[in-house]
């Protein structure tokens, strides 16, 4: 598969493809795959800003809806 291949597929089927390198990528690294250390620090913000009330937390299928309430919107 080329980048062209890539570049022509429909979005659905690029995601279905990362996904796939994903999974690959942990079976591959046996679950020690090392996150860059800027994924430590988002998260380390996220949880803060959580902890402090300025942010809060909804379960997936309520951030799911709004978030295709917002696509359908646009």
């Amino acid at each position: 598969m080329t980048t062209v291949d890539i570049i022509a597929m429909p979005v659905s089927e690029k995601l279905k493809l990362m996904e796939s390198l994903w999974d690959s990528l942990c079976i591959q690294s046996g679950g020690n795959m090392e996150l860059p250390a800027w994924h430590g620090e988002v998260l380390e913000q996220r949880l803060r800003l959580l902890a402090s009330g300025e942010e809060s937390a909804a379960p997936w299928n309520e951030a799911k809806e709004r978030i295709r309430a917002q696509i359908k919107s646009h």
